[in-house]
């Protein structure tokens, strides 16, 4: 491999890995309000299976989660969660009642969409 293609392939990579670096929140003013969860993924360029819930960040702390069941059992569920914004990540609980927790990093945040890494899927979301 000559110089110039090393050259060129750590600019390519660097660009790349700027394109979704993560957004750090300095509080919780930027993600309030509701968003549309319109799909979820193992990892950015994972396939995404799509989903149709809807996430309400509240300002004192609360996470609304409203799902809709595919199946038809419960037409609509509403779950309230803890969130908080710590060192520029989004700390939410991992499941109602529990206090274990989960980091979720915003990698892509503009006016409109979000993206969020947690542990172990990545979450697209739209604002409504």
């Amino acid at each position: 491999m000559t110089r110039k293609t090393m050259v060129s392939c750590l600019f390519a990579a660097l660009t790349a890995a700027s394109v979704h670096a993560d957004v750090k929140l300095e509080d919780n003013s930027k993600i309030l309000g509701k968003w549309r969860v319109t799909a979820e993924a193992a990892g950015l360029d994972r396939d995404k299976k799509a989903l149709n819930v809807t996430w309400d960040f509240q300002p004192d702390g609360t996470l609304m989660t409203t799902g809709e069941d595919t199946v038809g059992r419960t037409k609509e569920m509403e779950i309230a969660i803890k969130y908080s914004v710590v060192d520029g990540i989004i700390r939410k609980q991992a499941s109602p009642g529990r206090e274990k927790y989960e980091d979720c990093a915003v990698i892509e945040l503009d006016g409109k969409n979000m993206i969020l890494k947690c542990k172990y899927l990545h979450f697209f979301l739209t604002r409504k």
